[in-house]
């Protein structure tokens, strides 16, 4: 188990290297001063992949230098558009970022185009994502066993009992066809999506130019709240509350005794950071995140149900 979890360590390890290669710089000045858009609060990005269409904003790209003449228009944006620019940015940045300006222009709104692309990512994934979710219900039956485990080897801690039980641990996971693995596999996915999200709607002028239900995508609740529109407030109870929600149905997926406790803690934490986290992100990736995160809801409670019907 401890070789699993090294294993576990090393593949997050690896995917978190490779979603941070991206290359969005932020705007400065002169004197090296971020510069921000002062209606939406937000930090300019150097390198967008298309040209923007609001005045002031462009106006703040040409008194900083940047020549936006050989950008394309966000409507003529494609995926080779502004060629080779690494593996990370060429494979899902870009591409992600084309599917967004492809959906805005169909729906004509670019709110409700994130929203859209992640839900149908996630349905693309289902199949993938559901066998993590089924694993966290087989864990459920699996857990008087495991706690069982947890008693009999409660205080020994040398080498050959630890042994012992690993090797009868592999046993109760073989007998309810477990794989510890499948626990990272969501992981896998969600890390490098998440901020491939990130980097291509941070590298989008649609994300300091659109707005959904009065909600401006470039806009964090945090800047919304300190100009009186307490309406963003909505936007970080959903991602609480969906958080919660999610984080809570696969809070079966694995452990039991004082390693079951930890993870709750961990769990508890994380839910927190991410509901301050909130405060400062933009409209737009809370968007992705309140329409992932409920997907992950509303597919493990179909998983549920599903077992309860088999049963």
């Amino acid at each position: 188990m401890k070789k699993l979890s090294k294993i576990s360590k090393i593949i997050i390890m690896i995917v978190l290297l490779f979603s941070l290669t991206g290359c969005t710089k932020i705007l400065k000045d002169e004197n090296k001063k971020v510069v921000q858009n002062e209606e939406t609060g937000q930090n300019l990005t150097e390198n967008i992949l298309c040209r923007p269409t609001n005045e002031k904003v462009i106006n703040l790209y040409n008194e900083n230098k940047v020549d936006l003449s050989k950008l394309p228009k966000c409507d003529e944006f494609k995926i080779t558009s502004g060629g080779y620019e690494g593996i990370w940015t060429t494979l899902f940045v870009k591409p992600l970022a084309f599917l967004i300006i492809q959906l805005g222009k169909l729906t004509k709104n670019y709110g409700v185009a994130i929203i859209l692309l992640t839900l149908l990512i996630r349905l693309i994934l289902y199949p993938v994502t559901k066998k993590t979710a089924m694993q966290s219900e087989v864990m459920k039956e699996a857990k008087p066993e495991l706690d069982k485990l947890e008693l009999k080897y409660r205080g020994k801690n040398d080498q050959e009992s630890m042994m012992k039980k690993s090797q009868e641990m592999m046993m109760i996971y073989k007998k309810y066809n477990i794989s510890p693995l499948s626990g990272c596999l969501f992981a896998f996915i969600q890390i490098p999506l998440f901020f491939a999200f990130y980097e291509s709607l941070n590298r989008l002028p649609v994300l300091f130019e659109g707005s959904i239900l009065g909600f401006h995508l470039g806009t964090s609740p945090l800047k919304g709240i300190s100009t009186g529109n307490y309406l963003y407030i909505i936007l970080i109870v959903l991602v609480a509350l969906t958080t919660y929600f999610s984080f809570k149905l696969n809070s079966s997926m694995n452990t039991s005794g004082d390693q079951a406790k930890q993870m709750k803690m961990m769990s508890n934490i994380s839910i927190v950071l991410i509901t301050f986290a909130s405060f400062t992100m933009t409209t737009g990736i809370e968007l992705y995140w309140i329409a992932n995160s409920g997907f992950t809801v509303i597919q493990n409670l179909l998983v549920k149900r599903g077992k309860k019907n088999v049963k």
